[in-house]
């Protein structure tokens, strides 16, 4: 497993170079001057051709890039246009918020999908595989920004029982020690804090949360009827297991591995593709940062955005796989 997991890091490089130059390449290619932006529309000709000087700019295309290159392999994602401030250290809070809210959301998605897909496959052809497919089927084509559109009106402005917005109650701000608002309120362990911070997960969680949840709660199912069918099982059961040992102890563990790679590819989705959630509930998360970066043409926070994402994305898929031997020792890498 060791040699598997170096061969798939050092595979890691040309997938990351490969980023860059796409990123660049592309960024450099939205209409606009960032010059031009931050200075604004009245600013004189001669001011836009000095900014870009000093920001490089004006340099070509392939010097540009190489410059990129050797800043990050030291360790620099560059300057922000707009904030002057180091990527480095700016990011992180933004990306702690988006995995935090990943995190509930997947937790969430697994914990209904996967067991709403169990029940569904051993009662097959019952009502509540009817209804739990049927509910499956509208998560999948339900769009996000309704969802959450709905959340907030039923659940904030009507009823009043959560926040529609934030992280945090924005009169009593948190000190934050790591930026994971949940871990950081147990540090000092102020449970009140905790509570209001999982408050403000709750809705965007759901919402970004429900089509994970659809789409895992199918597969789990599909998954849980071929394995249901195998001889093994037939085996366990003829021996007397009851039914919750045959699916839990017996079944799942061989029906896991589609359903985690599902799992998988979801969370690396909702990694970089929670812009509407988080713009919705004003989650200040990795999504939105890069968003607001477009709309400013500040090309070294798009390009560090993309490929801190990318980055994550391949870890992701390379923990599934490692954890595909976990679950079953029969593979082998």
């Amino acid at each position: 497993m060791f040699s598997y997991v170096m061969r798939r890091l050092v595979m890691l490089i040309p997938v990351l170079v490969g980023m860059t130059l796409i990123t660049f390449s592309i960024v450099h290619l939205i209409p606009g001057n960032p010059a031009q932006v931050m200075l604004g529309e009245t600013a004189t000709a001669e001011a836009i051709a000095d900014l870009e000087e000093s920001m490089g700019l004006n340099e070509p295309y392939l010097v540009q890039y190489g410059l990129y290159i050797s800043d990050l392999l030291q360790g620099d994602l560059g300057t922000s246009l707009r904030s002057k401030a180091e990527i480095s250290q700016e990011i992180w809070p933004y990306i702690a918020a988006t995995f935090e809210l990943t995190v509930f959301a997947m937790l969430f998605a697994i914990f209904i999908g996967v067991n709403a897909g169990i029940i569904s496959a051993w009662k097959q052809n019952s009502w509540f595989d009817f209804l739990a497919m049927l509910f499956a089927l509208v998560g999948v084509s339900m769009p996000v920004f309704w969802l959450a559109l709905m959340e907030q009106w039923v659940f904030a402005q009507e009823l009043g029982w959560l926040p529609a917005y934030g992280r945090e109650n924005s009169r009593d701000p948190m000190a934050p020690i790591t930026h994971f608002y949940v871990l950081d309120s147990l540090i000092h362990l102020d449970f009140a804090r905790t509570w209001v911070t999982l408050k403000h997960l709750i809705l965007p969680s759901i919402a970004l949360g429900t089509i994970p949840m659809a789409i895992i709660a199918r597969m789990t199912r599909s998954s849980m009827l071929e394995v249901m069918k195998s001889d093994y099982v037939r085996t366990v059961r003829a021996k007397g297991s009851g039914t919750f040992l045959v699916i839990y102890k017996h079944a799942l563990k061989n029906a896991m591995i589609p359903v985690l790679t599902v799992i998988g590819l979801q969370t690396g989705v909702l990694l970089g593709g929670a812009i509407l959630t988080e713009t919705i509930f004003s989650w200040p998360g990795l999504g939105r940062y890069v968003y607001e970066a477009i709309n400013y043409r500040d090309y070294p926070v798009i390009q560090s955005g993309i490929l801190v994402i990318a980055f994550i994305f391949v870890i992701i898929n390379l923990v599934v796989d490692v954890l595909y031997k976990l679950i079953d020792p029969r593979i082998k890498y």
